[in-house]
């Protein structure tokens, strides 16, 4: 019987590349999103089963996980890979904006784990994916929220591993570097009050960074580095894909507090 994967996110980007990668090596795929109507090319693909599922919806979580059991009959991998990433200064950012970000990446996750474990609990196995960020191990200026969101992912992630590897299900974490793909457009929301004089100096810096950022790499390898996580049979919690992210955590590690932040920022002017 194929394996069944479960995505949240799937409707643009890593999500989406993630699901046709799966696809294609037999697995089924409940390709999940807010707007199913997104997800017209995956749902035209054999064994792709495409459904609205919104990680800020305790209701549409369950009801997506219910479709895809009764369309594939279980699920053995969640991918925790909806997300949103609010940056500029946290004063100059809305109360519905900072919630959104923890509704989103932290709260959501847990939401969508939790609907799945009494199936996992129930078997006895099962893994869970999450996607994390370089922004999960380094503060950056003018991240703050996002910053927050993948450190929570971090931890949380790595206390589960203990709780849930108990009972046999196995958490995992996968930490992309900056892919080509939609997250700096459509899912990346600034926030800035130019009458907020003092920040505007380093606002600047930060816009000035962000356009000349060098191109992303390939999502397809973290893709690859996803596809792994889930087959290799492993108890291991981190994986990473890009060499940009390999480098940068490299970095952190090597580096004391001190060292570190100053070279961030000296980047930034401050």
């Amino acid at each position: 019987m194929n394996k069944t994967i479960l995505i949240t996110g799937a409707s643009s980007g890593i999500g989406n590349i993630t699901a046709r990668h799966f696809q294609a090596r037999g697995w089924n795929v409940i390709a999940t999103m807010r707007d199913p109507a997104r997800g017209a090319a995956l749902a035209g693909l054999d064994n792709v089963f495409v459904t609205r599922l919104d990680v800020r919806d305790g209701e549409s979580i369950h009801a997506a996980i219910a479709a895809g059991i009764a369309h594939f009959g279980s699920i053995d991998v969640l991918l925790n890979n909806a997300g949103y990433g609010a940056s500029g200064p946290l004063e100059a950012t809305p109360a519905e904006k900072i919630r959104r970000q923890f509704d989103t990446n932290v709260i959501g996750l847990l939401e969508t784990t939790k609907a799945v474990l009494p199936l996992f609990r129930g078997a006895g196995k099962g893994i869970v994916i999450n996607i994390s960020s370089p922004a999960g191990k380094a503060g950056f200026p003018l991240s703050s929220l996002y910053c927050g969101s993948k450190f929570a992912v971090e931890g949380l992630s790595e206390a589960l591993s203990f709780e849930l590897g108990a009972i046999g299900i196995t958490v995992k974490i996968v930490t992309p570097g900056h892919m080509a793909t939609e997250f700096g457009g459509a899912s990346f929301d600034f926030n800035n009050e130019a009458s907020l004089a003092e920040y505007q100096p380093f606002v600047r810096k930060f816009e000035a960074i962000r356009q000349n950022y060098p191109a992303g790499g390939d999502p397809a390898t973290v893709a690859e580095v996803i596809y792994q996580a889930a087959t290799d049979g492993s108890r291991q919690l981190r994986y990473i894909a890009g060499n940009d992210a390999r480098a940068l955590i490299a970095a952190r590690h090597a580096s004391d507090d001190a060292t570190f932040m100053q070279g961030i920022a000296s980047q930034f002017g401050l």
